[in-house]
């Protein structure tokens, strides 16, 4: 018997116990079988424990199952009820499973980010499978119809699924992009034992997070930037209180830092544009938004840093940190009018600094800081400047450092000179060791066009 006569029978089986049930019963199992398929353990396990019994009863213990599966219960279940072939991928069955971050279902094919190439695998899901797999996904959020050829929803392990499906792709060829966190332990060490740090950075950034710094993390898609920041954050104090916004629940603080008062918040656009004024009266300590993308969030960032909260952090998409403050300070005063050259200023004196994320391009996988930039503001001479402390050198895989620490920086610390104190001599001591020898001030062209033509006639 081939193993897909297997699931049929098993199948057969199942809705014949089913097919006497009440109308509320029927209810109660689809409620069930769309919590087995996100992942709730004891609807699983109730499946689980129902599809043994019927293989034991059919003597099928000894038929065949694919070699992606643990086990021909485990394999039945996954294909009736669980996530098919992409089960192994979403549960980390295997080593080079565990260590994949993204995998792409087309049509019936099945690839997975391994060792940065995304691979062809051998197990393929049926159309039929697909539209109930899509199905019982969209069950979980109310909001989510059946219709709309878009779709982003989000597995009981934090795994977040983007589904494209009716007219936005050909026929036969629907598509469910899945991207998974990798990381096992949410600490500078763990960056850099997978070489996204190295490993005299990790203290550096440690009494960073320290100080309380506000920090933008920058880069592309898949860069790392997300992952960095929940890094720093989970090296936060525990003590302190915390609001996260974010446009999608991709982060699940609530499991990661269980023992901290961190509020969880999912917002955007006009949603969050209508809890600004409330959100500006709360009493946290620090404030998370992750994926900055329009006005509403920028102005909303700034909003709360100006108020002088310290700690907060923020990722956003962009390739250029230098020309970041100007994209922001464009879309606030498009949207919200107000001058160009004041909003920059804010951004400048509001956030210190940037850590830019990449990817390496002959393994995507592999994550890395790109750079570390520093922004400064000096009132007195009304300049803003952007400083290159750090910059990854993909040749030789390694970093080069540039010591620089600002005076509004030092004043962020003035309560901590210790910790300031150290991070001038971890920064000095990378200097030493691999310096970048070229300037690395830049003086923003689109805030003082002259000084940053002539940066030799002034100096801050």
């Amino acid at each position: 018997m081939t193993f897909e006569e297997v699931c049929r029978r098993v199948e057969a089986e199942l809705e014949n116990r089913w097919k006497s049930a009440e109308e509320a019963d029927r209810i109660i199992r689809l409620e069930k079988e769309k919590r087995a398929i996100m992942g709730f353990e004891e609807e699983a396990e109730e499946y689980r424990r129902l599809i043994g019994q019927i293989i034991c009863d059919e003597n099928l213990e000894t038929e065949e199952y694919p070699s992606w599966y643990r086990s021909l219960n485990e394999g039945v279940f996954n294909e009736l009820y669980g996530l098919a072939g992409l089960a192994p991928w979403a549960y980390d069955e295997t080593d080079k499973y565990k260590n994949s971050s993204s995998a792409k279902l087309i049509g019936d094919r099945l690839y997975c980010l391994i060792d940065g190439v995304s691979r062809l695998q051998p197990q393929t899901i049926s159309a039929r499978r697909r539209e109930q797999l899509k199905r019982a996904l969209l069950m979980s959020d109310p909001r989510e119809r059946l219709d709309v050829g878009f779709h982003e929803v989000y597995l009981r392990n934090g795994i977040r699924i983007t589904v494209y499906s009716g007219e936005r792709t050909k026929d036969g060829q629907d598509v469910m992009v899945f991207r998974k966190y990798i990381m096992q332990n949410y600490n500078f060490e763990e960056l850099a034992r997978m070489g996204t740090i190295e490993k005299e950075a990790a203290e550096l950034f440690k009494t960073m997070v320290d100080i309380g710094f506000n920090v933008l993390f920058a880069g592309p898609v898949r860069s790392g930037k997300t992952t960095f920041m929940q890094v720093w954050q989970c090296s936060e104090k525990k003590d302190l209180e915390g609001l996260a916004i974010s446009t999608d629940p991709e982060t699940p603080w609530h499991i990661l830092m269980p023992d901290v008062p961190l509020m969880q918040l999912v917002a955007d656009g006009s949603d969050l544009e209508n809890l600004t004024k409330s959100l500006l009266r709360g009493d946290n300590d620090y404030v998370i938004l992750e994926e900055m993308r329009d006005a509403v969030a920028y102005r909303l960032a700034l909003d709360i840093i100006s108020t002088g909260t310290h700690r907060s952090k923020a990722t956003v998409h962009t390739s250029d940190p230098v020309n970041l403050p100007f994209r922001m300070a464009s879309q606030i005063c498009q949207q919200y009018g107000g001058s160009l050259q004041g909003v920059i200023q804010q951004i400048f004196s509001g956030f210190a600094y940037v850590l830019e994320l990449c990817s390496r391009e002959d393994n995507r996988s592999e994550k890395r800081l790109k750079a570390l930039w520093e922004y400064c503001y000096d009132a007195s001479s009304d300049l803003p400047s952007v400083h290159l402390i750090c910059r990854y050198d993909i040749a030789a895989d390694k970093w080069q450092w540039k010591y620089h620490l600002g005076e509004d920086k030092r004043k962020t610390g003035s309560l901590l000179p210790e910790s300031v104190k150290k991070m001038e001599e971890i920064m000095k001591k990378l200097e030493e060791r691999n310096p970048i020898r070229e300037n690395t001030v830049i003086y923003p062209r689109y805030y003082r066009p002259y000084i940053a033509e002539n940066p030799e006639r002034f100096k801050p």
